[in-house]
């Protein structure tokens, strides 16, 4: 479990094709590594992988196949900047909001445009994740936890501040950029609870339908 707040900005030092899955190594730059070992877990652009070795200056993961069809890992070529967090501790400041490190889906950078010291960006996220995004909630891109402004069907919009940009790879995005999206926890889960025990029938994803809000007691002409 992670909070989206980047702690460091590190760079991809080799990547290993092994089998049909790769093996990355990671240098991690100014990431506080004092308490991370072989098999601690550590967010790298919004994906959890688990460290195998440590090095003098960061971690090697494998990448498995899975994870380098849903992800942005895969696109990354040696030298690529990488966001980066340690794991969740019962001691660290939840300044962001719980992420998991499970990338829902693939976004594209839309657009990009100055608005005073901040940049504006518009992203396009897959359809399947639109019913999750909801303006001034929260979403995480590459592992950042940011606040939506703004959605309109799949494509939502961020307002990225100068510290942000500073201390995170955001600032090099442009338009057609693709970038990891992990949606709300709050929000996927509340979809997969709200058919009760009929969550447990074959067939059964968590989609909200209009009979399973009126199933729910949410009844009314709907316009």
């Amino acid at each position: 479990m992670f909070t989206g707040i980047i702690q460091a900005v590190g760079t991809l030092a080799s990547l290993e094709p092994r089998g049909g899955d790769r093996r990355i190594t990671i240098n991690t730059g100014k990431l506080p590594l004092a308490d991370v070992g072989t098999g601690d877990s550590i967010a790298v652009s919004g994906v959890c992988l688990t460290a195998i070795e440590m090095t003098g200056e960061g971690f090697r993961a494998d990448v498995s196949g899975e994870t380098l069809g849903c992800t942005v890992i895969g696109d990354l070529a040696v030298n690529a900047a990488v966001n980066l967090e340690t794991a969740l501790t019962l001691q660290t400041p939840l300044g962001g909001h719980l992420v998991s490190g499970h990338v829902d889906g693939i976004g594209v950078v839309v657009s990009r445009a100055a608005d005073s010291r901040s940049i504006r960006f518009t992203i396009e996220a897959p359809d399947a994740l639109a019913r999750y995004i909801a303006t001034k909630g929260s979403i995480c891109v590459d592992g950042v936890s940011l606040t939506v402004n703004h959605v309109d069907g799949a494509v939502f919009e961020l307002n990225i501040v100068p510290h942000t940009l500073q201390e995170t790879t955001l600032d090099e995005y442009r338009p057609g950029r693709r970038v990891n999206l992990e949606v709300d926890l709050v929000a996927r889960y509340l979809e997969r609870l709200l058919p009760g025990d009929q969550a447990a029938q074959p067939g059964t994803s968590g989609g909200l339908t209009r009979e399973l809000l009126e199933a729910s007691g949410f009844g009314g002409k709907v316009e």
